[in-house]
Order: structure tokens, then sequence, then C-alpha cells
């Protein structure tokens, strides 16, 4: 196995492009469990730790640029104020080690369903940047994931960042694990206000064969708030449309019979993680009216 360890972002985009198949490592939780295992021997490694661009987060009108490099340990304790639905979610990731190694930018390429940034960063309606040695592009979120740990990135292509406007609104995030720590997530939800521009942002995490969102049920929220005028009031959230909303995050996944968890028992908990959610969500709102 050859290993590669370019110095500078362009050096990394210039091996990956003479080595298509070579595996990027950053804080190397995912990729090294495999290889460990013996579950995958990639004919090339990537290491991207010694690239500083990837590794630093910026503020740019009002976006945070969030380098593929920052480990989850760097989000939650100098970005916790500004992206709190990352922040919690990051919370979840493993230990104290994994948090100091793990990084948004590997979650993103590992593509796994079950990753724990992906429901905060769909509900976020962040893009992410990529790039090669011939140019720079951004994908929505929503487009990104293409299969079972599967991305859009081209051969050629690295994760360079993640771009978020930080919602306007609380965000919430819940993960149900076979045990309280140190666990992969029978299900996850994410949700974000959005009441400058009168919507809601979803994300549900390993309970379909990709991180998506439920479209119908942010709609349906966003309608019915809009409706009983609660954006502007700022009044108590009726039970009935929690209890709605949780109901149509339901119909929007599609989980699979595994040694983690049933179908079913993904589905309910995904209605309570939903409701809970967007009833804290709402809370906070109107705290801060």
């Amino acid at each position: 196995m050859e290993f590669l360890q370019p110095s500078s972002w362009a050096d990394a985009l210039a091996a990956k492009a003479e080595h298509p198949d070579a595996v990027p490592i950053c804080g190397g939780t995912d990729v090294m469990v495999e290889i460990n295992f013996d579950r995958r021997r990639p004919p090339a490694l990537l290491d991207l730790t010694r690239v500083p661009d990837l590794a630093t987060w910026t503020t740019e009108d009002g976006r945070v640029r969030l380098g593929a490099g920052v480990t989850y340990a760097r989000v939650i304790d100098e970005l916790g104020d500004v992206l709190p639905g990352l922040a919690m979610a990051s919370r979840t990731v493993g230990s104290p080690q994994i948090r100091n190694r793990g990084t948004v930018g590997g979650n993103l390429g590992a593509a796994s369903p079950a990753g724990d940034s992906h429901p905060a960063l769909l509900a976020a309606d962040c893009e992410v940047e990529v790039a090669s040695a011939s140019g720079t592009r951004r994908i929505p979120i929503a487009d990104f994931y293409t299969g079972v740990k599967r991305n859009a990135l081209a051969a050629d292509e690295l994760i360079a960042a993640v771009w978020v406007t930080p919602p306007s609104g609380p965000q919430q995030f819940s993960k149900i694990g076979t045990r309280n720590a140190m666990v992969i997530s029978v299900a996850a939800f994410g949700l974000a206000l959005h009441p400058d521009r009168e919507q809601v942002g979803t994300g549900i995490g390993s309970a379909a064969p990709t991180p998506r969102r439920a479209p119908d049920a942010e709609q349906f929220a966003a309608h019915a708030l809009a409706e009983a005028g609660l954006w502007h009031s700022r009044g108590p959230l009726p039970a009935s449309l929690a209890a709605e909303f949780g109901t149509r995050v339901r119909a929007a996944a599609s989980p699979i019979d595994d040694v983690r968890g049933s179908a079913a028992y993904r589905l309910h908990s995904l209605s309570v993680m939903a409701r809970r959610a967007l009833t804290w969500a709402w809370d906070d709102y109107r705290k801060a009216a």
C-alpha cells in the first residue's frame, strides 16, 4: 500500500489526480477501522493531516466555511454557539479521543447512513465544497449522498469544506443508540428552525440507505406555523402539530432490520425524536423573544 503525504492543498489535489484510487485519510476513525478489520485494502492512502488549509474555519458574508479537517472537538469548543445543532451531534461521536481526531469532512466522505454529523448538516441546508486540480464546485448537501456509503465526489476530487449559513432559529439533535456512549446510532434526527424565511429544516440518520431530509414534514410544519401566525406571535406549539410532524418524519424514512435495531423500532423512535425536537426547539424560540 502506497502512502502519500502532501503538505499543501495544491499538492494534495495533484496527488489525488495522479492516484484517483487513493483513499483520503485525516482522523482515520473510519478508514483505519476498515483496514484493521481487513474490510478494505486501498492501493494508496492520501494523508491530509499536514494540509493546514483543511484545519481552519472562517466566516464570510454571514456564512461559516468549515474546513474538512476541523475536528468534532473543535466544532464543540469553537462553534457551539454558532452551529449548535452540529455541536450537539459532535458531542455524541465516540469517545473524547475520537472527537479529537475525527472530522466532519471525513464523516461526509464516508457517507455512512449512520454518520452523526449528517442530520445536522441536512437540517442547516449546507453546501459541500469539493475541489480537484481542475477547479472547485459546491454540492447541495441533499445531493451529496448518492447511495450506501457513496457520495457525489468524482474520482479526482477531495472535500475542501462545508459552507453553512447558521440557522436564524434554534436547532436540535437527537440520537438513539444501544447504549449511552461510544455507539453507532440506531436512528438520529436533526432539526433547525429558520424563522427569517419561515422554514423548518430536517435531517434523518441511520433510517434509510442515505442520510435524507423529510421534505413533506418540513413543508407541513412551516405552513402550519405560518397559518396559525405562530412565527410572529411565538405562541405555544399545538401538541397536534408536533405529533403530525413526527408522523410525517416517520413516513420519510425507509429503514431496515439489522443487528442494532428493527425497522419498526427505528420508525417509532424517529417519530418520537422529531416530535420532541420540534417541541424543544419551539420552546427555545419562544424564550428568545
